[in-house]
């Protein structure tokens, strides 16, 4: 809160949504890219799978196989979308005014566009797979518990998803703040911060605290990240039941 304040007094209400419009106009693509990737990677994986049974939580590892290709997928969009999300916000100019001045930096652009798609890529991978699979397993449980249809259609997606979101930024969150720490970088560093020694320098400006350093701002993230996870797969759910009526 005290940071919020901090950039209201300094340069009003709309610096809290600096860089915002980059992303919401990549949030389509992105969630195709997603959801392409995990609709592919599930039916390879189901396609190839030899052993089949009755319970529905044997079938998790097509599920994941599908989320991780997903995440891996809008990875090489969002990287891009997301550094000039971060340069927009740390310089403090619009975001067309970031593409043009890659353009004629010294440092390579291609190499200033890919600066931190490797944590990129390591925190949208695994965790999608791993957001698919928890929401999965406990959408599948908790349908077992209860024969309310508005339980089934509402409640249980809306808690799944929140316990899904969690779950998932519980593993990828690490790599997202070594990602916005090494896309802060100033653009004529010639040479990109590694995702290692990144690592390092926040556990140090936290005392040597491991938990501390590499999860700052964790609880922030959540309270974006667990309503949408709800809401999207409330949405996914309805919209799913709808075309199969």
């Amino acid at each position: 809160t005290g940071m919020a304040r901090g950039l209201i007094s300094s340069f009003g209400v709309r610096s809290l949504w600096r860089g915002s419009s980059p992303m919401i106009s990549a949030v389509p693509f992105q969630n195709s890219l997603l959801m392409g990737g995990y609709g592919i990677g599930k039916q390879w994986s189901s396609s190839s799978s030899s052993e089949s049974s009755d319970n529905n939580n044997s079938n998790l590892l097509p599920v994941f196989v599908g989320g991780t290709v997903g995440g891996i997928a809008q990875s090489f969009l969002m990287s891009p979308v997301e550094w000039i999300k971060v340069q927009s916000q740390v310089i403090g100019k619009p975001w067309i005014k970031v593409v043009r001045g890659s353009s004629s930096s010294s440092t390579s652009s291609s190499f200033l566009w890919s600066r931190g798609l490797t944590a990129t890529l390591l925190r949208d991978g695994i965790p999608h797979g791993v957001w698919f699979v928890s929401y999965e397993w406990c959408k599948t449980n908790l349908d077992e518990q209860t024969t309310s249809e508005a339980h089934k259609q509402l409640t249980i997606p809306l808690f799944s998803g929140a316990f899904a979101a969690t779950l998932a930024w519980a593993v990828g969150y690490p790599f997202d703040i070594i990602k916005t720490r090494i896309q802060a970088c100033p653009n004529n560093k010639q040479h990109a911060m590694t995702i290692y020694g990144t690592a390092l320098e926040l556990v140090q400006e936290a005392n040597g605290k491991v938990i501390s350093g590499l999860y700052r701002g964790f609880g922030l993230k959540l309270v974006r990240a667990v309503p949408a996870s709800m809401i999207g797969f409330t949405t996914y759910e309805w919209v799913a039941g709808q075309l199969r009526n």
